[in-house]
């Protein structure tokens, strides 16, 4: 899958496209200028079960490290993936 990412430097989002349409996608908001919040994941029907939304999170997370950024994940589901993948601690707030 193809994860893209846009930021306009008060939120941003990680995004998948199919056949030009959205599929998946998790936004966040800055909180200053070294920490995101991830409030929203979702992943449509046609894709449920891929792991798209891990792969949004991941995303994330590799993005997080190369900007040296901390993450606050607020939505249940990132939330969810940071609580079981111990490799991601380094980058929480």
């Amino acid at each position: 899958m193809n994860i893209q990412h846009k930021d306009n430097g008060q939120k941003g989002l990680f995004y998948v496209v199919v056949d030009g349409k959205t599929e998946a996608e998790m936004t966040y908001v800055w909180s200053g200028d070294r920490r995101i919040i991830i409030d929203h994941t979702g992943v449509s029907e046609a894709l449920k079960g891929e792991g798209i939304g891990k792969q949004l999170v991941q995303a994330a997370v590799v993005w997080a490290r190369e900007k040296q950024l901390k993450i606050l994940p607020l939505c249940p589901f990132a939330r969810a993936i940071f609580d079981k993948t111990p490799d991601y601690q380094d980058v929480l707030f």
